[in-house]
């Protein structure tokens, strides 16, 4: 008999654990499918950055500002957020520099909201799309060019992502979404929220997943 269990992948798109997170979530299932254990993926909203002007800031700037880390603290986190990456969701590349920025992701999420209206599958791909167009490609993510082109990436609409985005669509939606999370304690991510009871907190490997769903499906 299968078991499906009900996971919230609480997230942003600028946030780098969050890759790693998936990475080691996707494989776990991948996994745990010759036991009879599946899952029903919905990704949540979390802004890292809801103040954020359009423009951005340089990463190293925001890194030292938000925790206080030297160039140095920063460029040696950077190298093992990269491995890690790599480690978890094989052929991801994250090619962050010292003059990459950080964005406001509202209207990602967004974009996100609506993929997830038109299928799971639909909202999976377009996640990894915006992953890539900012971790990989450098691309500025309030951009709304930028964003249809990760909905075509992804095989949605471009022309309707691109009137998702001119007509602030899903904007209550998503920051209901948001005060929800918030509401639920939730002010880290990646938040894995499974059958709406338990946590699992930051990018772990596949290994920790592995254990964790195996001991919720058995006690679900």
């Amino acid at each position: 008999m299968t078991k499906t269990l009900h996971i919230d992948f609480v997230s942003d798109v600028v946030c780098p654990w969050c890759v790693v997170g998936l990475g080691g979530l996707e494989a776990a299932l991948a996994t745990l499918k010759a036991e009879g254990i599946e899952a029903e993926v919905h990704f949540q909203p979390f802004e890292l950055n809801p103040g954020m002007a359009a423009e951005g800031e340089n990463v190293g700037e925001h890194i030292a500002r938000k925790y206080g880390s030297t160039p140095e603290q920063s460029a040696a986190n950077r190298a093992m957020i990269t491995a890690r990456a790599a480690e978890a969701w094989d052929g991801f590349e994250m090619r962050m520099g010292p003059d990459s920025r950080i964005w406001n992701t509202f209207d990602a999420h967004r974009l996100l909201h609506w993929a997830g209206t038109v299928g799971a599958g639909e909202q999976r791909a377009l996640k990894e799309a915006l992953f890539r167009a900012h971790f990989t490609d450098g691309r500025a993510l309030p951009d709304a060019e930028v964003l249809a082109d990760a909905a075509a990436a992804a095989g949605l609409d471009r022309e309707k992502a691109v009137e998702v985005l001119a007509d602030d669509l899903y904007a209550a939606e998503v920051r209901e979404a948001e005060d929800l999370w918030r509401s639920r304690g939730i002010s880290a991510v990646p938040a894995v929220v499974v059958e709406g009871k338990w946590l699992i907190s930051g990018g772990q490997p596949a290994a920790v997943f592995e254990e964790a769903l195996r001991k919720m499906a058995a006690e679900g």
